[in-house]
């Protein structure tokens, strides 16, 4: 969907509105879109659409997904947690899984930031370092 920039203008507005002590309000959000919804201004489908994408986004960047080939024991998440919080704010939400393809080591994303510490990742950097693809 084309969406104008004063869609887009006053749906960054509602986000910013939406925003209490530089963190999203789940409520406010509600609020929000109930009172798009009931005023139904112009373009008001594009403003609520890009209000969602900016919301997904806050939300992306909020979330942490930690990867490991094993299980990781509670101190060794917790480490991880905390060092993550002081980068990112105590805001930040930890999921961690399992993933087997990594071989070793621990794969981390925060938004668009991606720390990747795995076996795997080496490996490939190994094999690209000879000219293979």
């Amino acid at each position: 969907m084309k969406i104008t920039k004063q869609a887009r203008r006053d749906a960054k507005a509602l986000f910013r509105s939406c925003l209490q002590e530089g963190q999203l309000n789940e409520d406010k959000v509600r609020q929000v879109c109930k009172v798009v919804l009931e005023k139904k201004t112009r373009s008001y489908i594009a403003i609520l659409s890009h209000l969602q994408h900016l919301v997904k986004l806050d939300i992306q960047n909020r979330t942490a997904r930690i990867e490991s080939a094993v299980a990781l024991d509670d101190g060794t998440q917790n480490a991880i947690t905390q060092n993550l919080s002081q980068r990112y704010g105590n805001q930040l939400i930890t999921e961690f899984s399992i993933n087997p393809s990594l071989v070793g080591g621990v794969r981390i994303q925060v938004g668009s930031d991606v720390f990747d510490g795995s076996i795997r990742s080496r490996l490939q950097t190994l094999k690209g370092s000879f000219g293979q693809s």
